[in-house]
């Protein structure tokens, strides 16, 4: 069976292309012209990955994906949008968004991120073991995808979530920014920017700052590591 995608676009060129495109790929491609109309399709029908523009008329991009992971807090999502900002794509993936692809893009490389994305969906589906990850007092539960420290629950965005378990499944090994670029964001590491940096901050004030043992490390020049520093 075909997988389905929602592609909410409103410039109708562009919605029309990349839904060829997605046919041609073997998937089921739907359109949704209207932030509204996205957000009735999704609520009638289940998708497998939703494409999510940010400048929408009557709801905005933003408000949709946090309509959608109110709904379904796994679906993959990617944000399709001229805006480049740092802030525009932080705020896309605090509110779920699970990647973000800046206009004009070539139609292959939002297929191989389309791919990329619903691999990763399949496996988390179909994963029956290693459904907690943990690290001294530090728990991550695959399941349920929660993060408890001391038995206390400490909520995460979704790419705070798989920031955490890449390094939770690489404890006491140093990883590169470029690792996690390519394993988390899956895209090519680009130097100009700092997002790495703003979410490695982001979990150390939520894991670290008010436990022990302290357990995220930057080894300058190299990466990260994730381990008890007892």
């Amino acid at each position: 069976m075909s997988q389905k995608i929602l592609l909410i676009e409103d410039e109708a060129k562009l919605a029309g292309s990349i839904q060829q495109g997605l046919f041609e790929a073997g998937f089921e491609a739907a359109i949704a012209a209207t932030g509204q109309e996205g957000k009735d399709m999704f609520y009638a029908t289940e998708y497998d990955l939703a494409i999510i523009d940010l400048n929408l008329p009557f709801i905005s991009g933003y408000d949709l994906i946090k309509f959608f992971r109110f709904k379904n807090k796994y679906v993959p999502i990617i944000i399709i949008t001229a805006l480049n900002q740092t802030d525009h794509k932080l705020k896309g993936f605090d509110l779920g968004a699970d990647d973000y692809l800046v206009k004009p893009f070539e139609f292959k490389e939002l297929l191989a991120r389309i791919n990329a994305l619903l691999r990763r969906a399949d496996m988390t589906h179909t994963l029956q073991e290693d459904k907690k990850i943990t690290v001294s007092n530090l728990e991550l539960n695959l399941e349920s995808k929660e993060a408890t420290r001391d038995g206390k629950n400490i909520p995460l965005t979704a790419k705070e979530f798989l920031l955490l378990e890449y390094l939770l499944r690489n404890k006491n090994k140093v990883v590169s920014k470029e690792e996690i670029a390519l394993n988390v964001w899956e895209i090519d590491f680009d130097p100009q920017t700092n997002v790495i940096e703003v979410y490695i901050n982001y979990l150390r004030r939520k894991i670290d700052r008010d436990f022990t043992p302290k357990l995220i490390h930057t080894k300058s020049g190299m990466g990260y590591m994730l381990k008890a520093d007892e």
